[in-house]
């Protein structure tokens, strides 16, 4: 009998060790939006565990929390960087279903106690769009007014016209 194998761009029992060596805190993107933040003169505090979801930036005079999120850990829908490994199908779609309810839960409940929060994507930090997405952050963060006003959804949006 032949058996089918998938090709891999991994060897074998390397994937384990390169999944395993993804971190979740400190990552180079949320590097880069707090290195713009501080920039731009604001202060803050990072991986907050007081709060939850261990938000990457807590932005205390805002009433403000920033999650810088990758497409792929949590299923960012319609984006180019996000999709379902073929392999172990099971496990993934129920582990990274399973993150995205737990963010959902977790904005519920600092938006509960007036916190406004707002997501940054890893594409959106692509290099054509990243300065464009952390000058929205940077005015929607320091915007006046209600505390719960912010960008539509709360969430740093790219223009509808793609670039």
């Amino acid at each position: 009998m032949v058996s089918k194998k998938t090709s891999s761009r991994f060897q074998p029992g390397t994937r384990s060790y390169t999944m395993s060596r993804i971190r979740s805190t400190e990552t180079s993107i949320e590097r880069q939006v707090r290195s713009y933040l501080f920039s731009r003169g604001l202060r803050f505090r990072k991986n907050d565990k007081r709060y939850p979801g261990h938000p990457d930036v807590v932005l205390p005079k805002w009433r403000a929390m920033v999650f810088v999120n990758g497409c792929f850990w949590h299923m960012h829908e319609g984006c180019a960087k996000f999709s379902l490994p073929k392999s172990n199908v099971e496990f993934w779609t129920t582990k990274l279903t399973r993150n995205r309810l737990r963010d959902q839960e977790q904005r519920k409940k600092l938006k509960a106690t007036e916190w406004r929060v707002f997501t940054v994507w890893e594409c959106q930090l692509d290099a054509h769009h990243t300065e464009e997405t952390l000058q929205k952050l940077y005015e929607a963060i320091t915007a006046d007014g209600d505390p719960n006003e912010g960008v539509k959804d709360e969430q740093i949006e790219r223009q509808a016209a793609r670039g």
